[in-house]
């Protein structure tokens, strides 16, 4: 730390002067070879000797001469800068593939512990676009606002992503189309927009507030090594699970909930409480659902899975319960059984952005 800054750069010149010998020392000729290691010596010598002057008149002269054997070219530079590039490339898809992966809070199934996308209709005109990218990079929240130029019918609605996680709605109607930054079920449910509807010139087709949701980091690499606990916040993959359709493009959706049950556990709901093996659910986040507080209202009884109260239901040893917070709007483990322990990808670690009101680790 005390070192002087001359002092430092002539032993990195060092460094670079050996590795330059080491790569090229079967190219050189032998007068540039010598040069370069009796300069190296000199560098040396002056180093030992904490002559200032002498080691900044040996330092320029060994750098002239490497300077003047690897000259620098544009091709070099787009070389250096693939190189950089190629490396993040690499670093980043290894983060992902093996430690963490972020992922988007799709539905609101896990609120409001996290968010999915969530629409807010209103009537009021969009505020004014300061106070928009505020709200965006603060709360993840979108404007959108889409008024009919004509009397027209809204003949379909299509997704269309752009850059693999943003996806839009394409409103294709007999004479107009609007590109709306809205997945298409979120129009359907929170804005009522639907093919067959009929507006009139002027007539509000969309207006109001989008919240786009949680993101969050997922931890992959734990589960390598320890068994997955009861009340993680855990992601799985929803490959061969029955009533789940997969994506043509994308494959099977990822889905997010609390892992409720563990293998050979015997579970049972008695709204709004959840039994473990003849036992309240213990832990933080099922004690924060079961006290049915708003906006929490406990658990609700399922449709396949834990239908009654006197109907327990034990997890087969390969699998795993999840199901969601907001429970009684949450399709999960009491439509379509466990989770395959094979489907699992990690636990749900940190809610990385939006910055309010969840950002922080996942409880």
């Amino acid at each position: 730390m005390f070192t002087s800054r001359h002092v430092k750069h002539s032993r990195l010149l060092l460094r670079h002067a050996r590795k330059y010998l080491r790569y090229k020392d079967d190219l050189l000729s032998g007068a540039d070879r010598e040069q370069i290691v009796a300069e190296i010596k000199n560098l040396r010598d002056a180093l030992r000797g904490k002559d200032r002057e002498k080691i900044h008149g040996t330092a320029d002269v060994l750098d002239k001469t490497l300077h003047r054997l690897t000259p620098v070219t544009w091709e070099s530079h787009w070389r250096e800068n693939c190189e950089v590039i190629l490396v993040a490339i690499i670093v980043a898809v290894g983060i992902r593939s093996f430690f963490l992966q972020p992922f988007k809070i799709p539905t609101g199934s896990m609120q409001p512990t996290l968010d999915g996308i969530v629409g807010h209709p209103s009537t009021d005109p969009p505020p004014n676009i300061l106070q928009q990218i505020g709200e965006f990079i603060v709360r993840g929240r979108n404007y959108i606002d889409v008024v009919s130029r004509e009397d027209d019918q809204l003949l379909e609605i299509t997704p269309k992503k752009v850059l693999f996680f943003v996806t839009f709605s394409r409103l294709i109607c007999q004479r107009q189309n609007f590109l709306v930054y809205a997945p298409p079920d979120t129009l359907t449910h929170d804005f009522n927009v639907f093919p067959g509807r009929i507006y009139r010139r002027g007539e509000i087709i969309a207006r109001g507030a989008i919240d786009t949701g949680d993101q969050v980091f997922v931890d992959k690499f734990t589960y390598n090594f320890v068994k997955p606990h009861r009340g993680d916040v855990f992601v799985f993959r929803t490959t061969h699970i029955p009533g789940i359709r997969e994506d043509p493009e994308a494959g099977a959706p990822f889905y997010i909930k609390r892992l409720a049950g563990l293998p050979d556990d015997r579970l049972r709901i008695d709204p709004p409480f959840l039994y473990a093996n003849g036992r309240k659910a213990e832990g933080y986040g099922f004690a924060r659902v079961m006290s049915a507080k708003p906006p929490y209202r406990g658990y609700a009884l399922g449709r396949e899975y834990l239908s009654q109260p006197d109907r327990p239901f034990t997890v087969p040893r390969d699998g795993y319960f999840a199901l969601g917070d907001n429970s009684y709007n949450s399709y999960d483990s009491r439509y379509w059984g466990a989770v395959p322990e094979e489907n699992l990808v990690g636990r749900g670690l940190f809610v990385y952005w939006p910055f309010y009101p969840h950002w922080g680790l996942i409880r």
